[in-house]
């Protein structure tokens, strides 16, 4: 168990260098692994998690695979064995170790992976020692892959709460800090905006994934939307009510999975002599009755918002909803690691649309109208997973600073709940 003492910031866009961003990302999941074991970053917890080993070494295989050995005259690779063992899912670079059993990589060890990653981070300096032309190639591809990086940082700390979850003992990943007294969220407040046409998908200014382009006009009638998530205390209403148990708020698939699973809440929460805990970064602790639920899948947030008599947002009512605010909340360079009660404000507005959870939409992840995957292997990344998946929106307490923005499209399976995963409700204006 360790105290991180800091806080995980990124370096600010706007003051810092491609290449200074670049290394201050290599950093910081660097100082991600700190507090593990060699134990700890080599095992998964199931299928859907990977080893942290694993995360720091695909994400240096990337560098490696798509920078280093096309750009740079005279690297040598640091291990030939390493494309087979770190391949996520490009086809084109080869075959690959399968996701459920990176595990089973006992070699090589971590340290070999640090060796690996250091040797990679020198190339990388070795070709970013000139000028590096803006919006080149080069810098797009470098571009692509600091984000890709963030990616797996918020990865590598979901994927050890799943582990230290599986272990009897419960460890932490961080000592447990003092929380404010419990008490109660306030009520819940609604936000009216009206329809209209309205202009959905990243603009073309800074860096954004393909799968949120191209821009276009999407019709959308008037809606409210929830000022706040829902919270710890109305899941437990909605357990104590029976919404495990009403299969008439469940969709059939949900239905078949909760029964088939046994889910009576979310990941993670236990029930102790009348009381919940949860496990969290922290260990067990007992649940804040005014933080956002979390670990929830879709199937059990579509399932809550029913109970509650609402619906799921769409993902193109929660962009309409944020357009023109701040991107800010806790997120990874707030240091809490865990979702944080609303703070209060005496306006009705939006609260909590960035951080803390990522929220589940009812749209089905698809490509925008116009779509085109890029070419080569990096069109790989986002289109072929087009299908069966739901979008989130907002981030998480465990998105890297400067990562989200209001059109970041999230996608997981609707059975998927190991994220930090919460919902907002919304409904037809009436």
């Amino acid at each position: 168990m360790a105290r991180l003492s800091s806080a995980f910031p990124a370096a600010p866009r706007e003051c810092c260098s491609l290449s200074s961003r670049l290394f201050e990302t290599r950093r910081l999941s660097l100082d991600l692994a700190r507090p593990l074991s060699a134990e700890d970053m080599t095992v998964q917890a199931m299928d859907d998690t990977s080893p942290t080993k694993w995360h720091l070494a695909h994400t240096t295989w990337f560098f490696e695979i798509f920078v280093l050995a096309r750009n740079l005259n005279g690297y040598e690779p640091f291990d030939e064995t390493f494309n087979y063992c770190f391949n996520s899912y490009y086809e084109s670079q080869g075959p690959r170790q399968p996701r459920g059993k990176r595990g089973l990589l006992t070699r090589p060890s971590s340290n070999h992976v640090f060796a690996y990653r250091a040797h990679v981070d020198a190339g990388l300096e070795k070709l970013l020692s000139g000028d590096l032309a803006p919006g080149s190639e080069l810098a797009n591809i470098i571009e692509v892959g600091i984000n890709h990086e963030q990616q797996h940082q918020e990865l590598m700390l979901t994927d050890i709460l799943a582990l230290f979850a599986a272990n009897p003992l419960r460890p932490a990943y961080l000592a447990p800090r003092p929380r404010a007294d419990q008490r109660e969220p306030e009520p819940l407040r609604w936000v009216e905006y009206s329809g209209g046409i309205h202009e959905i998908g990243h603009g073309g200014d800074g860096f954004a994934w393909d799968n949120e382009a191209p821009r276009h006009r999407q019709l959308i009638r008037p809606f409210r939307l929830a000022d706040r998530l829902v919270t710890n205390v109305e899941w437990l209403a909605f357990i104590e009510d029976g919404g495990y148990r009403t299969c008439a708020l469940w969709l059939a698939d949900g239905w078949e999975i909760i029964n088939r699973e046994g889910w009576r809440a979310p990941l993670y929460w236990e029930e102790r002599d009348g009381q919940w805990f949860v496990m969290s970064l922290e260990g067990m602790r007992p649940i804040d009755r005014s933080a956002p639920a979390a670990h929830v899948s879709y199937y059990e947030a579509d399932a809550f918002a029913r109970w509650a008599g609402y619906r799921l947002p769409t993902e193109f009512e929660w962009e309409v909803a944020v357009k023109g605010s701040e991107v800010t909340g806790n997120t990874l360079a707030s240091g809490a690691l865990r979702p944080l009660p609303a703070a209060p404000h005496p306006d009705v507005r939006p609260r909590q649309m960035f951080g803390d959870v990522w929220e589940w939409t009812q749209s089905a992840y698809l490509p925008y109208p116009g779509y085109r995957a890029p070419a080569g292997a990096l069109g790989e990344y986002n289109g072929k997973f087009m299908v069966g998946q739901q979008v989130l929106r907002g981030g998480s307490c465990a998105t890297p600073e400067g990562h989200a923005r209001a059109t970041y499209r999230n996608f997981f399976y609707p059975h998927q709940r190991w994220q930090f995963m919460g919902l907002r409700l919304a409904s037809e204006v009436e």
